[in-house]
């Protein structure tokens, strides 16, 4: 999902500046990884109706929601892994059995439904973005305010995935 985050990146600068602009890969580095519950998606930033935008718009759009998701995986990668260390030490099992038993913490329908929804916002945000490549004078206000509800929504997404995997370890911990 990192590559995608970053062609979105690319695509939607381009529709803004033209097809040659490029965002340097430093701007959201690892941007898609997954997030933490405290990351906040009104930080994502927001676009005023009517008012002017500029490109400088789109990279702090972008720039919030990559922050975003590095933060939620800086916060939740940690204890998720920590709480599945425990649980595979409570239950005795090997490394084998503990790759066995955890993959439905890791995969279930709501976790599907939630990396589908993700795919579907990186899809959208992209078309959206290819859509715009023509029209390189100005900006596309509108594009900028559908972009930041995607990437919001995004944020959002990944937060409620982590939130639900947490929730169903330490349920299996409580057992």
């Amino acid at each position: 999902m990192r590559a995608h985050l970053c062609a979105v990146i690319v695509v939607l600068l381009a529709a803004w500046e033209g097809a040659g602009s490029v965002l340097s890969q430093t701007a959201v580095p690892e941007a898609a990884t997954e997030a933490a519950a405290s990351a906040a998606p009104a930080d994502v930033g927001k676009a005023t109706p009517g008012a002017p935008c500029a490109k400088a718009d789109f990279e702090a759009v972008v720039n919030a929601a990559g922050a975003a998701l590095r933060d939620l995986a800086q916060q939740n990668t940690p204890v998720f892994q920590g709480k599945l260390r425990q649980l595979k030490d409570k239950r005795g099992w090997s490394n084998d059995e503990f790759l066995k038993q955890a993959e439905p913490l890791v995969r279930d329908e709501t976790i599907t439904g939630f990396d589908k929804k993700s795919e579907e916002l990186v899809a959208r945000i992209t078309g959206g973005g290819a859509q715009g490549e023509a029209a390189a004078a100005a900006p596309d206000c509108g594009l900028l305010a559908s972009l930041q509800g995607d990437l919001k929504l995004l944020v959002e997404t990944q937060t409620a995935k982590w939130s639900h995997m947490l929730i169903k370890v330490d349920q299996e911990l409580g057992k």
